[in-house]
């Protein structure tokens, strides 16, 4: 990690001194970039008052005036922060299916009430994320070298100009870790996390690890696979750097583990096999991507899926390769695995 950086902010630093025309300033200097939908523009702002600095994952540290109250942020950790009672005033992301339904990403937020700054990724509208006049954006992280998650490349000068960053990294770490750091940063923005709600949730956690870790010791023969599909590739995933799988093999379940050469193509994530080669690997369960950008178990047709072992056996549960960082959220990913360790046959 490098050497803390501390960036100043106030709200008043872009936008004050000439109201809508400093607004119009800001915008001329970082262009137009648009994409996305928009809902309701959120809480207003709080009355948290005293100043506040928080250093995230990337040794940076963002000190302001207060308390930050209009935030915006990452669908999935916008979903972690609403489970412990912080409202974000806009997300990036995947929020809403083309159903119109929120998201799985989105967990329990409304997503009604929310500003939807891009739906996709490649979008976000730096307009209407200049028109929030946000306080603080918030996203994980997946690589080590501090890139934002769905913040687009292209944008990310221009976004950065108009309010500073916390990065929470989701990379190469057991989900323990950033399970915590969320809790802080969430704690640090006014989070009750003595509330009934955060404690009772983070003791379930806890449960639900000891039942995996016994689960997975009761029934040591048995192979899990993680897995996503596409029309025409399917992906096996290897332990390695994601937060889940590293958390589930550290409790003791067998995981396929493709070689690393292998992974390469797949940026040291997973492998890339065609439908044909499906069956490269033996397995008793299948635990299948859950976005929607995935393609579910329920549609998948080709008929070499559905002679692996384990599709024929029912043993296909669901997996979140981006888990919702709070306890609440993540507890069914412990109990989902349990169960279907605890009910799973041989089949490989």
């Amino acid at each position: 990690m490098s050497h803390a950086r501390s960036t100043h902010f106030t709200r008043r630093g872009l936008l004050a001194a000439g109201g809508v025309l400093g607004l119009g300033a800001a915008l001329a200097a970082c262009g137009d970039d648009k994409g996305g939908d928009a809902g309701s523009e959120g809480q207003a702002k709080g009355s948290r008052s005293g100043s506040w600095s928080f250093t995230d994952d990337r040794g940076t540290t963002v000190k302001l005036d207060a308390v930050p109250a209009d935030i915006v942020a990452f669908t999935g950790a916008a979903a972690a922060l609403y489970d412990y009672g912080i409202q974000v005033k806009g997300v990036f992301g995947p929020t809403k299916t083309t159903a119109g339904k929120a998201d799985v990403q989105a967990g329990d937020m409304d997503v009604s009430k929310v500003t939807i700054l891009g739906n996709t990724w490649g979008q976000f509208n730096i307009e209407k994320y200049a028109a929030l006049a946000p306080d603080l954006l918030i996203s994980t992280m997946f690589d080590d070298a501090g890139t934002l998650w769905y913040v687009p490349e292209e944008s990310k000068k221009k976004i950065a100009q108009l309010a500073p960053s916390v990065g929470v990294s989701v990379y190469d770490r057991q989900l323990t870790q950033p399970l915590e750091r969320m809790w802080k940063l969430a704690e640090s923005l006014g989070a009750d996390m003595k509330a009934a709600k955060a404690t009772d949730a983070r003791k379930r956690f806890e449960e639900a690890s000891a039942r995996l870790r016994a689960a997975a010791k009761a029934k040591p023969g048995i192979k899990v696979m993680a897995g996503s599909a596409s029309d025409q590739l399917f992906y096996v995933s290897g332990t390695n750097l994601s937060i889940d799988l590293e958390y589930f093999k550290a409790l003791g379940v067998r995981f396929v583990e493709p070689p690393e050469s292998a992974k390469k193509q797949g940026g040291g994530w997973y492998e890339s096999l065609s439908w044909e080669n499906v069956d490269k690997y033996r397995a008793d369960i299948i635990m299948m991507d859950d976005r929607t950008s995935a393609i579910q178990p329920a549609d998948i047709t080709k008929a070499t899926w559905r002679k692996l072992p384990a599709v024929k056996a029912g043993q296909v549960i669901a997996r979140s390769p981006e888990p919702i960082l709070s306890y609440d959220k993540c507890v069914p990913l412990l109990t989902g695995l349990a169960e279907a360790l605890e009910k799973a046959k041989k089949v490989s």
